[in-house]
């Protein structure tokens, strides 16, 4: 008989150390809630579940799941997510990072991760700030924020985490908010069924050094005005009243009010994730205010080949057409003598 799991299971008996009201929490449970039914779905056991994550609140999560664990250095989380996935392509591997430990010392591993298409689920914690190390300015801190390492504002550009994945290639990309429980459970289903590298934005609020940081669109009076929620084979609406709409203004996507200057639903775009034109997937999730809604769900899923599939099948072709079968067929392959 299969054991059937529920999000008891995956909670630990560590203590989370969160500030509370930190956004990490909200993720914490919404994974918690998922992986029952990833495991029920897809057929995996508790124990092939490992949680992988690398240096910074966020990644203090595999404390708090009662899973298997890698809590690694920092920055090098993709690089042991990808070593562990490789050398057992059965195991489920989850990984959180922060926006510093995977846009900056990591931000290596974490695009050619993406490149390599490795099957991981990698949840990208976005407080645009360093809250381990008490309020530095991150990769994707605003331009002009006042932090303790530019009290005179910053003046570096920040990365949008999504343009950086689908420059890399990526063939999954999606975004929410901490808020979010039951969008955040949707988005990691579908990641997990994801055959390649899924990479999960999530929003979230650090209460003692960026506080607020997203609530220009997690606020509940303005919410569905300023997001979006895309899902495959559905029309872009959004807005309280449900009446506005995303339509190709040329190149260009622009925000319409339907009913107004002859525009209908039939004129709004439906959401195809699946396509692999990433030009409209970047260009979703470019998206921002004023004038555009922010982009929340799965913004692209395409199909393509692993890293692990690739590594397997070449070792599978190499070794039937190897004469090698044995270690002494390898010792006496080559140029070989006898000692007499």
């Amino acid at each position: 008989m299969e054991t059937k799991y529920t999000f008891k299971d995956f909670k630990s008996d560590q203590e989370v150390r969160w500030c509370p009201g930190c956004g990490d929490h909200a993720v914490l449970a919404a994974l918690q809630r998922t992986l029952p039914k990833v495991s029920e779905e897809m057929g995996y056991a508790k124990e092939q579940f490992v949680v992988v994550s690398g240096i910074g609140c966020s990644s203090r999560l595999p404390y708090y799941m009662d899973t298997f664990g890698f809590h690694s250095i920092h920055g090098r989380a993709t690089a042991v997510s990808t070593g562990i996935k490789v050398a057992n392509p059965s195991l489920s591997i989850w990984q959180a990072s922060g926006d510093g430990d995977a846009l900056a010392i990591g931000g290596n591993h974490f695009i050619h991760a993406i490149r390599r298409n490795i099957d991981i689920n990698i949840i990208l914690f976005n407080n645009r700030i360093y809250g381990l190390t008490k309020g530095q300015y991150s990769p994707t801190s605003q331009f002009g924020m006042i932090t303790k390492t530019s009290p005179y504002g910053t003046v570096e550009h920040p990365f949008n985490p999504g343009s950086l994945v689908l420059g890399a290639k990526g063939t999954f990309f999606a975004r929410s908010i901490d808020t979010e429980l039951k969008l955040n459970e949707e988005i990691m289903l579908q990641a997990a069924r994801h055959h390649g590298t899924s990479v999960m934005e999530m929003l979230t609020n650090c209460v003692i050094f960026n506080n607020g940081s997203h609530e220009h669109l997690s606020a509940r009076d303005v919410k569905e005005d300023r997001t979006i929620v895309l899902r495959h084979g559905e029309k872009m609406i959004f807005g309280k009243e449900r009446n506005r709409g995303l339509i190709l203004d040329g190149q260009a996507l622009k925000a319409v009010t339907i009913g107004e200057d002859g525009i209908t639903e039939d004129n709004i775009l439906v959401h195809d994730a699946h396509t692999d034109n990433v030009g409209i997937h970047m260009m979703l999730a470019d998206m921002k205010g004023p004038d555009l809604p922010v982009a929340l769900g799965v913004i692209r899923e395409v199909a393509d080949v692993t890293y692990e599939d690739g590594v397997n099948n070449q070792l599978a072709e190499v070794t039937a057409k190897s004469r090698i079968r044995c270690v002494d067929d390898l010792l006496r392959s080559g140029a070989v003598w006898e000692v007499k």
